[in-house]
């Protein structure tokens, strides 16, 4: 009585804001299904090419009363995914999770980081690429997707505030379930998830996840310590992103604890 679906509702990012928590916690819901991979079907013109059809058979077997959720963090800052998603389903309920910009920037940069000393590639001090010639390289990739309300500019061309629900990064990983009871809400679904399918991981330094009788925690990847970054650097990253904070506070009719 399964069968694959196209997602009711996709994780659009924010890349290095906790979408892999975000999907791991929602499914433990037993009305939720997840695709297993980031499937970039919406920003990858290779695969978007590939068709709608190919898109469903990547999804995981469902039941009538469970919506599929997938997740590609490169859709909030991808020019193409917001029509496009739209042109699929134009009442599709998207989450978006964001973390202050200035901390996904240095989570972005750690990532990168990390992949290129596994691969044997030279790295750079962070402050030698979000420096240059003494003022802020605002070309930076990692700082270009901290631009939230150039991103939401795009979406809320496509798609009204009542269809983007925002949660708080900063605030999952520290209180996970109230976050998550704000999700169940939004997608009306009823109250599933609770206190004690978490526990705090002393030696990770976040929570991690009990459901079914197994305990699992997010991949060794996640949460890996940020470089310490000069002062200097972090005030002009401070001051960069405040009046774009500013703006995406006026658009999504909210405030975060941002710098």
């Amino acid at each position: 009585g399964t069968n694959r679906q196209i997602p009711q509702t996709i994780i659009i990012g924010v890349r290095k804001g906790g979408t892999r928590a975000l999907l791991e916690m929602l499914d433990i819901h037993p009305n939720i299904v997840v695709a297993a991979t980031e499937v970039h079907f919406f920003d990858w013109d290779e695969n978007y090419v590939k068709g709608i059809d190919w898109y469903r058979s990547l999804m995981p077997f469902s039941y009538g009363n469970q919506i599929t959720i997938e997740k590609t963090p490169g859709y909030f800052t991808s020019p193409q995914a917001p029509k496009r998603i739209h042109d699929m389903n134009s009442s599709i309920k998207l989450l978006l999770i964001l973390r202050d910009p200035t901390e996904r920037v240095i989570s972005d940069y750690t990532q990168v980081y990390y992949n290129r000393v596994e691969n044997h590639k030279p790295v750079q001090l962070f402050e030698d690429i979000v420096i240059k010639n003494g003022a802020l390289n605002t070309k930076y990739k990692a700082i270009q997707r901290s631009l939230y309300d150039v991103h939401m500019e795009k979406w809320l061309k496509h798609f009204s505030l009542d269809q983007i629900h925002i949660v708080d990064g900063n605030t999952l990983i520290k209180d996970p379930l109230p976050e998550l009871q704000k999700v169940e809400r939004f997608l009306n679904l009823p109250s599933r998830i609770m206190s004690s399918n978490f526990y705090f991981n002393q030696t990770k330094g976040f929570y991690c996840i009990r459901s079914d009788g197994r305990e699992r925690c997010l991949h060794e990847s996640k949460g890996r310590p940020h470089p310490l970054v000069n002062n200097t650097v972090l005030e002009q990253l401070y001051s960069y992103f405040r009046e774009h904070n500013a703006k995406f506070y006026r658009m999504v009719n909210h405030s975060f604890d941002w710098h």
